[in-house]
């Protein structure tokens, strides 16, 4: 097993049990009790140790954990999560999804420490797509692009536009590298691979470093824009604002292909993370958002809904989301994700 697929299962874990751990410190600080909190998912290996009531298990399945809340769906078994009031139960429920926004928000800002400072005007090469036309014209990566056919480059549109202006002519472009300016030429595809663009690059702002103090306003910002992008999409999806496969929800190797494609790994946990925390919250059945939903309907109305009937809405939600996710990551593999460059 290679190093890259450790790192991704290991840290998609790491976001569902710190997820998981959410509710579990919830439930604690609101004195619901719980019975279980496990390190993967059963079958048990081990009982690690007991305490304050919950046993610590570590289980054979290496993607995540769970947390077993006493009676968790059942309002006649007295301190368990459905016999406590519809405000404590609305905490618990929320504090898994909200952990993962909140670790979200977190890496953001250590994203964009560790980014720098962005440049204005300063159009730098990310990445080279290998035998494109500019990895044969010589750009490398972290090359600033200063001119195209002599037209001076100011933004990343600007940049697009001008390569876009010109597919298929031969194009001189001027760039800098450690201080000093060259010039190359190269022919922008026409049309342009789907998954490259026309030269092949991928491009973005120069940067220079910054400081943490800097950081946080920029990275809560960046999570904040995500995660109202997030909850917007059915809304955008239904407006034709974005298409069907932009929206795409993608399974387990969807997301390693992904993985697999980005420059820095550190902002895909950080999406991820996000992502795991909003999909979450989205008031379907069988989610926490469903079960929200149903509590805030109770806090709102005081009167709640018969259990039975709950319960039930909740398995044929399961086993809905189960065949979506099945669908999902059967599409993952008859369709790959492609990220374009």
């Amino acid at each position: 097993m290679s190093n890259q697929l450790l790192i991704f299962i290991g840290g998609i874990a790491v976001l569902i049990l710190l997820h998981e751990f959410g509710h579990f410190l919830a439930a604690k600080f609101l004195k619901v009790e719980v019975e279980e909190f496990g390190i993967g998912f059963p079958p048990r290996i081990v009982k690690v140790f007991t305490a304050g009531g919950t046993e610590f298990t570590l289980n054979w399945i290496p993607l995540g954990g769970f947390v077993r809340i006493k009676g968790e769906n059942d309002p006649d078994v007295p301190g368990g999560l459905g016999a406590a009031n519809p405000w404590i139960r609305f905490g618990v429920l929320s504090a898994g999804p909200l952990t993962n926004i909140l670790l979200g928000m977190i890496l953001s800002v250590l994203v964009f420490y560790q980014a720098g400072e962005p440049i204005p005007n300063r159009v730098k090469v990310l990445e080279v797509a290998p035998n494109s036309p500019a990895a044969q014209a010589g750009l490398q990566t972290n090359d600033i692009l200063l001119e195209v056919q002599g037209e001076k480059i100011d933004s990343v549109d600007e940049l697009h536009n001008l390569i876009y202006g010109r597919l298929g002519e031969p194009t001189s472009i001027t760039y800098e590298r450690n201080g000093a300016s060259f010039s190359t030429n190269l022919t922008p595809r026409n049309p342009p691979p789907a998954d490259q663009g026309a030269i092949g690059i991928i491009m973005g702002v120069d940067t220079r470093p910054t400081t943490l103090i800097k950081a946080i306003p920029r990275g809560v910002n960046a999570s904040f824009t995500y995660v109202v992008a997030l909850f917007s999409l059915p809304k955008m999806l239904l407006n034709n604002e974005i298409t069907p496969e932009e929206a795409r929800p993608v399974g387990y190797k969807g997301m390693y292909d992904i993985y697999q494609q980005v420059r820095d790994p550190f902002s895909f946990f950080t999406m991820i993370t996000m992502s795991l925390g909003v999909l979450n919250l989205f008031p379907l059945p069988a989610l926490d958002g469903g079960h929200l939903l149903f509590t805030a309907i109770e806090i709102v109305t005081r009167r709640r809904l018969p259990p039975q009937l709950e319960n039930a809405i909740h398995t044929v939600g399961f086993f809905l989301l189960l065949a979506l996710l099945v669908y999902v990551n059967i599409m993952d593999f008859v369709s790959p994700v492609k990220l374009p460059f």
